[in-house]
């Protein structure tokens, strides 16, 4: 599909208001908070008018003053419209909304149409939708003409001539789309068939196909195919307005013979998009106040709190007594310059209390400002007007050399992208620049080059592409940063560690084995998603899984949604935002075919590098400057330090505590004072220390200190004294754990194969009886996730192991089996027709999970 032009449309919306539209029906309205479904009941003329209203605030969103519409309604008591005036007819046809650029008013007078008491003729509204819309575009003959009618099909079509209205449609180019209430669709993404439908509809949707196939553009549709498609996130591609320039190759002021000078049309090939940024307002205080606000009161008795926008104020305050840690500039004095923002109301009165100064803090106006750039800690002042002198640039693109395309860094392209043309009023300069884009292509090279958009502009660096279409050849052109702005960071080698004595270690916790290599060479391959999509034809998985074009912003979008959804509906309370479209969360969480692909490799890495769960170590509060804090994540990865001794030391403070002789009071129990104040002596020599001894690490991210825990450790209560070394899932409130772990790792078989583990080991303890629910919980939500994330064998691996603990080992619980066989199938095996519900697969039957249950 080509792209549209930007802008230059007039949209005419034909709207049924005839009395047969005021027939209610229930929609669903997405889950509350809590997760409760709720339902609600509009007319289908309602239901319309979100179609129209969500198509009208896409034209406010984009923000174009080309971007035009109107609204025609027929089936309403009156008569309004041009060709009535003039020819008389057309009864029961209204202009409600004349053509001009949409706003906020618009979709407000919408809120106010309701169904009429009669009927109007649907080609009459279009007929009058054509001519209004040519007499608003009679000297304007290159715009787009669009008209979408909506209907419920129970109105009385006059059928003389039909075809010529047909016809006029085709000869004035109109984009035509009839959209139908509950009109029949054989779409495989949305089949509909209404129930009980009347002879009258049956033969006006048999009309309208007929009639849509002999305009030359024109589709007809169901409402609720189209509420779907309107909601759906889409990216709109434009045509940009061509800006001339001239691209130079050589010196054309000084070697004119050996340089060429090419004329050339650039244009954007993208365009950043962001979300729509929100205006503040606040709350509008009373006139001579600061705390009260301004209330009126209803007629129902109801205060009505009165909002104002917020506009910024900007404050500037030198704060003269400054930080002796700051840094200097070059002539010694500390750089001061602290910047105040207040917000205040449209009439300009301060809506927050202002900060209060410091006693040395001063207030300065911007004329007393001198700007400056920061350079290193110092800062280099402009002169008086503001800028620096600007370089004596001439516009154009200069090519300043060429260089292989296979050293080009991709990360370093910055920003938009730009067509670069040939001159396209001057076939000579269209093929000059295809030469050079073919002999570009031939030798793999790109260019850089020099951008000026005009004299005496800044000048920037970029590199050009060169790209063969079908019919034409162009350049590419995408900003690059200068040299200066190219941060370089240097890191550790991965492979040669040296020691402190400057020998080259060869074994070390910290030096990956060939095994490891090879574990983790096998992972990343596993994890290829090239490879991840099911081709729809072939059924196997030979296709992409991430697609540029089909992927949106989820920020965009769903901000996006958001705006739209209060446009077009009355109570938030009542008709809740709806959940972010499928298509955002397309690419939130890998495919399951790469995870239960990479499932064995994944393992065999966690046993090779002996990864195991590193527990956060609370942080304490320093008794000494000199000593490095417990949980410091750097001191580990300096092989220039000792390791630190906090946890060593605060063991022989417990020691030398636990030692000494306690001081008795009277009654011989130990003064508390005294006790408390013991531990903050440092003038007491604590006993030899033993020397700190980590065990060696395979990992680097691996803290030697979290092999042994502080007495505080295992005190706290965040840390599961009940959870094995290696397990994600502990014995003291395994569903928590449970639920946390699949929430925040998608490696599920972990959390599943820990879990039956921790119930296999509660249910054969003493008093597991006490823990019969939470276990039956815990059964539930494994089977669940089991189900959902295609963990179908080990769950039924599992559950014969339980049976067969619970039944024949000593002690067993045979009171446990009864719990789960009174659950059913809840409780029971996986089936193969249960799996296929979400696209896994069971070689058990139903007869034998019955089996098995009894």
């Amino acid at each position: 599909m080509p792209a549209e032009r930007a802008g230059y449309t007039v949209h005419m919306f034909v709207v049924d208001v005839s009395k047969s539209m005021g027939e209610p029906r229930t929609i669903h309205l997405p889950p509350d908070p809590n997760g409760e479904q709720s339902t609600k009941t509009i007319t289908n003329l309602e239901w319309a008018l979100q179609y129209v209203k969500l198509k009208i605030q896409g034209l406010i969103y984009d923000a174009r003053k080309t971007d035009k519409c109107g609204v025609i309604i027929f089936g309403a008591e009156e008569t309004r419209n041009i060709v009535n005036s003039k020819h008389g007819g057309y009864d029961n046809v209204v202009e409600y909304i004349p053509i001009a650029t949409p706003n906020a008013g618009t979709i407000a007078k919408l809120d106010k149409l309701k169904p009429s008491t009669v009927y109007g003729d649907p080609v009459d509204g279009l007929i009058v939708a054509t001519e209004t819309q040519a007499q608003e575009l009679k000297s304007k003959p290159t715009w787009t003409r669009k008209i979408t009618l909506l209907t419920d099909g129970q109105n009385i079509i006059e059928l003389e001539e039909w075809e010529a209205t047909a016809g006029k449609l085709s000869a004035l180019k109109v984009s035509l789309a009839v959209i139908g209430v509950d009109f029949d669709s054989d779409d495989p993404e949305y089949e509909y068939q209404e129930p009980n439908k009347s002879n009258v509809k049956l033969q006006n949707e048999k009309f309208w196909h007929d009639f849509v196939e002999k305009v030359d553009d024109a589709h007809i549709g169901t409402l609720g195919r189209a509420m779907v498609d309107v909601s759906e996130p889409t990216t709109k591609e434009t045509k940009s307005t061509l800006s001339a320039t001239v691209l130079r190759l050589g010196d054309v002021d000084t070697r004119a013979d050996e340089a060429i000078e090419l004329l050339v049309k650039t244009a954007k090939c993208t365009a950043v998009a962001r979300p729509k940024s929100f205006k503040k307002f606040g709350v509008r205080m009373k006139e001579g106040t600061k705390d009260q606000e301004e209330v009126t009161i209803n007629a129902d008795g109801t205060r009505n709190i009165t909002y104002a926008q917020l506009k910024t104020r900007t404050d500037y305050v030198l704060n003269q007594e400054g930080d002796e840690d700051e840094d200097e500039g070059e002539d010694g004095e500390k750089p001061k310059s602290p910047v105040k923002k207040e917000e205040v109301d449209a009439d300009g009165d301060v809506n927050m209390e202002e900060e209060e100064e410091g006693e040395k803090d001063r207030r300065v106006t911007k004329e007393d400002l001198l700007r400056g750039f920061r350079y290193g800690t110092a800062y280099v002042p402009c002169p008086p007007d503001g800028q620096f002198p600007r370089l004596p640039t001439k516009k154009g693109i200069d090519i300043l050399g060429f260089f292989d395309a296979k050293k080009f860094r991709r990360e370093l392209s910055m920003g938009e992208v730009y067509y670069v043309w040939g001159d396209d009023k001057s076939p000579q300069q269209q093929c000059a620049i295809s030469s050079i884009v073919q002999a570009m292509t031939r030798k793999e090279v790109m260019a850089i080059a020099r951008w000026v958009n005009k004299d005496d502009s800044d000048a920037k660096m970029g590199v050009l592409t060169p790209i063969q279409f079908d019919n034409v050849d162009c350049l590419l052109w995408s900003q690059m940063p200068f040299a200066d702005d190219v941060r370089k960071y240097n890191f550790a080698s991965l492979e040669n560690l040296v020691s402190k004595k400057g020998e080259v270690l060869a074994e070390h916790p910290y030096l990956p084995t060939n095994e490891q290599c090879k574990a983790m060479e096998n992972f990343v391959e596993a994890m290829d998603l090239m490879k991840a999509e099911k081709d729809p034809e072939t059924g196997k998985y030979e296709l992409e899984w991430f697609s540029t074009q089909e992927s949106y912003s989820p920020a965009l979008h769903r901000v996006k949604q958001a705006m739209f959804h209060c446009a077009v509906v009355n109570d938030l309370a009542t008709n809740p935002l709806d959940p972010p479209h499928p298509l955002l969360l397309r690419y939130f969480n890998p495919p399951k075919k790469v995870l239960k692909r990479s499932r064995d490799a994944l393992e065999d890495c966690i046993t090779k590098f002996k990864v195991k769960e590193v527990v956060r170590q609370p942080k304490r509060a320093r008794k000494q400057e000199h000593v490095h804090a417990a949980n410091d994540e750097d001191e580990e990865l300096l092989l220039d330090r000792k390791p630190s001794t906090s946890i060593t030391q605060e063991a022989s403070v417990q020691q030398v505590r636990n030692a000494q002789e306690p001081s008795k009071d009277g009654d011989g129990s130990e003064t508390e004072a005294e006790s408390d104040g013991e531990d903050l002596l440092l003038d007491k020599a604590p006993p030899p220390k033993k020397p700190f001894n980590p065990l060696p690490t395979p990992g680097r991210s691996v803290s030697p200190r979290t092999h042994s825990r502080s007495q505080s450790d295992l005190q706290d209560s965040s840390i599961d004294p009940q959870r094995d070394p290696g397990r994600v899932i502990g014995r003291t409130n395994p569903l928590e754990d449970f639920k946390k772990t699949v929430a925040s790792t998608a490696v599920y078989i972990k959390a599943v194969q820990d879990m039956g583990d921790v119930i296999t080991e509660i249910v054969v303890a003493p008093f597991a009886s006490r823990r019969t629910a939470e276990l039956k919980e815990c059964l539930k939500e494994m089977r669940r996730t089991a189900l959902g994330e295609d963990e179908i064998e080990t769950w039924n691996r599992f559950l014969k192991d339980l049976k067969d603990k619970c039944l024949n080992s000593r002690p067993g619980n045979k009171e446990f089996w009864s719990e789960v066989q009174g659950m059913g199938q809840k409780g029971g095996l996986i089936t193969s027709s249960e799996a296929k519900k979400f696209g896994g697969s069971s070689d058990v039957s139903e007869d034998v999970a019955l089996e098995f249950l009894n």
